[in-house]
């Protein structure tokens, strides 16, 4: 029996995910206990209460007891009947519920081989799935295939390989009280993540131009003619050198197909110094390894930072409480980030779910 409280008829991010009609979806985490799980498990109670067909994977491993760095209690994943999960066979072996095989997918885990089952009676489970991409998208489809109309995954940010948001057309984005200091720093710390992640999409005319560079890996460059003055297949966070060494040429679009990091993006600026309108294209908002006012120094040198792939950020959740230490008030840290974030739709999903605020 699903809880009364799971039925969200006017969930606001319930129905922003219904209304878009999406297909997958990543749940991410500004850092760790900012209400990702907590997201997760709402999201998978609506699914049941809704009669919607839903699957769920975990980029690396969630729904273990406790955090592995930080060793405090974390909220365990239910799955509900109905529910196709991809995960290691030895979660499987901890799993109360009961379920039935649906595939194998061929694919290995530290964990094991990664199966698709489908639950049949509620439970937590511990879910480990894929931790490359190319993986990742494999699974999707393979549980779309099994009936799935929605994927969630568990995602990670941070790092490179275990780009989530990159693979699923949406993103929530879980911030919160964890992230240290005020109401208003947690705000400004996620205006800024999200200024990196929702970068601006790359004309089609430019993606195009940069397809064999993000199709191979590496870096390039092109002449205000359109013309390529250079495509190296070398690791992105190796390459200001070979930036550099193309400075006189006047590149007015440079393309970076891998992780950008300090080093890189101040080749990036030093080249956006000497020719203005410089258009910088990235794979995506998870590849960025710099901080915010390093992308607004390129905005003052008159250049622009586009996003080969976009990351849609289909919404935000706000946790206003810390292991840390003192939390928020609910309520004002949830209207607080809304007034803050206009152009987002914003929630705490505890709240929405008791019907103290909509």
């Amino acid at each position: 029996m699903i809880e009364p409280q799971a039925i969200a008829a006017q969930n606001r991010l319930w129905s922003r995910i219904q209304a878009d009609a999406l297909q997958s979806l990543a749940v991410v985490g500004m850092t760790k206990n900012t209400g990702k799980t907590v997201t997760l498990n709402a999201l998978l109670r609506h699914a049941a209460a809704t009669q919607v067909g839903v699957g769920v994977t975990s980029i690396g491993r969630d729904g273990e007891q406790h955090d592995e760095v930080f060793r405090i209690p974390k909220p365990a994943i239910r799955i509900w009947p109905g529910t196709w999960v991809a995960t290691a066979r030895a979660c499987l072996d901890r799993f109360d519920g009961k379920f039935e095989f649906a595939q194998t997918t061929g694919i290995t885990s530290p964990m094991g081989d990664i199966v698709i089952v489908k639950v049949i009676e509620s439970a937590l489970m511990e879910i480990a799935g894929a931790s490359r991409g190319v993986d990742q998208r494999k699974l999707i489809d393979q549980m779309r295939q099994c009936g799935a109309s929605l994927v969630l995954l568990d995602g990670a940010l941070g790092r490179s390989q275990h780009a989530s948001p990159a693979i699923a057309q949406g993103v929530i984005l879980a911030t919160g009280a964890a992230l240290g200091g005020s109401p208003a720093d947690v705000i400004r710390k996620t205006r800024e993540r999200l200024a990196l992640l929702d970068i601006e999409p790359a004309p089609p005319e430019v993606r195009e131009r940069c397809h064999d560079v993000f199709a191979r890996g590496g870096v390039g460059g092109w002449n205000r003619r359109g013309e390529l003055l250079f495509a190296a297949e070398v690791a992105t966070l190796n390459a200001a050198n070979t930036l550099l060494a193309y400075a006189a040429s006047e590149p007015t679009l440079v393309a970076l197909a891998g992780a950008v990091a300090h080093k890189v993006w101040q080749a990036v600026l030093t080249l956006a110094a000497r020719h203005t309108k410089l258009d910088v294209v990235v794979a995506d908002g998870t590849r960025m390894f710099v901080d915010h006012a390093a992308v607004l120094d390129l905005q003052k040198l008159g250049g622009r930072l586009l996003a080969y792939n976009r990351i849609r950020v289909t919404g935000i959740t706000v946790n206003p409480f810390s292991p840390f230490g003192a939390g928020f008030v609910a309520g004002e840290f949830l209207a607080a980030t809304r007034r803050a974030l206009p152009g987002y739709e914003v929630s705490d999903v505890i709240l929405e779910e008791q019907g103290d605020i909509q």
